[in-house]
């Protein structure tokens, strides 16, 4: 079996320099590493993770962890991640807490205080100042995705604005009875997402003078099923039909519009819809949406974190990094039939 010193021979190089160019360690000038590189592929040298770990005190590992698997957003968010990291030569490690407090209590106490993973990413879970203690006391760089964590590096989009210019964008088209879809209160743990979303959208009716009605705000699940039985409560009704719905994410927007329809009503002539995310179906629904490009989160991420294990390679940012969102406005919104 090929050695590191068969390389370093080869290549015309020390075995240490070998060691800085395919690990990633230490300074090797471009041509060095070439040549390294080179040396190793034709040889067949392959790095041997353990051997790597232990020189390094790395396990280029990361961890990711979720509160759900079962939803697009937080598959996408994993998607970006997993993809820059296999860019940078980094495995990922997934830790799903769907099991709810006990499974938590697991990963933050045993799993991933282990030496299994070099640094967490954090998906929507709002930490306690104990989860957040523990993983820096071991010296591992901790970013989250979602909402602001104290004193943690972390990602999130402004929900409050986010709702409130879905409902401006149907408030601009003419519409005044607009119902929302939002979380309940399932949902409505880690960052108050659900809450955040309706808190938006009462603004945007309040500064535009239209009183605010509990009858035209259904809970449900952020999923299609929850978005379609939401929507057949707000339609079936025999008087005070709104005119728009404003749903708190696209997958109960596709629900809405699948409810619509199968009340015989027509999308946007009946109702205009509305929702946040862009999720992949969006386009195909032709679901007017606030997009907020997960994958790009995952992505976003990982930069910083490599920045954390790799020191110098690009500016730090401010502590809390606000991210991009876009409306686009598809064939669900139009104008209120007269």
């Amino acid at each position: 079996m090929i050695g590191i010193a068969e390389v370093a021979r080869y290549a015309g190089v020390s075995t240490a320099t070998v060691s800085r160019a395919l690990s990633g360690n230490g300074h090797v000038s471009p041509s060095t590493k070439l040549k390294v590189e080179t040396a190793a592929r034709e040889l067949g040298y392959v790095v041997s993770s353990t051997a790597s770990s232990l020189a390094s005190g790395r396990m280029k590992n990361i961890g990711v962890v979720v509160p759900f698997l079962n939803r697009w957003y937080f598959t996408s968010v994993v998607e970006g991640a997993q993809r820059a990291l296999l860019r940078n030569g980094y495995d990922l490690t997934l830790y799903n807490l769907t099991g709810g407090g006990v499974e938590r209590q697991s990963v933050f106490e045993h799993f991933l205080l282990r030496q299994r993973v070099d640094a967490v990413i954090a998906i929507s879970l709002e930490l306690t100042a104990d989860e957040i203690f523990r993983l820096h006391a071991l010296n591992k760089p901790l970013v989250g995705v979602g909402g602001p964590l104290e004193g943690v590096r972390t990602l999130a989009i402004d929900d409050v604005a986010v709702a409130r210019l879905a409902t401006e964008h149907l408030l601009t088209l003419g519409h005044t009875r607009i119902a929302h879809i939002g979380g309940n209160q399932h949902y409505d743990l880690d960052f108050h997402l659900p809450t955040n979303r309706r808190f938006g959208y009462e603004a945007a009716l309040t500064a535009a003078g239209i009183p605010l009605d509990d009858e035209l705000v259904e809970d449900a699940d952020f999923t299609i099923q929850g978005g379609y039985h939401a929507t057949k409560q707000l339609l079936g009704r025999p008087h005070g039909r709104p005119t728009a719905i404003f749903a708190a994410s696209d997958e109960m927007a596709i629900g809405s519009i699948l409810a619509a329809r199968d009340l015989g009503l027509s999308v946007p002539r009946d109702v205009s819809i509305v929702g946040i995310d862009d999720h992949e179906l969006a386009e195909f629904f032709g679901l007017s949406t606030i997009a907020q490009y997960p994958q790009g989160q995952g992505e976003k991420a990982v930069e910083i974190l490599l920045d954390r294990l790799h020191p110098g390679q690009h500016d730090q940012s401010e502590l809390n990094t606000p991210l991009p969102v876009k409306l686009i406005v598809r064939s669900s919104t139009a104008r209120p039939a007269e």
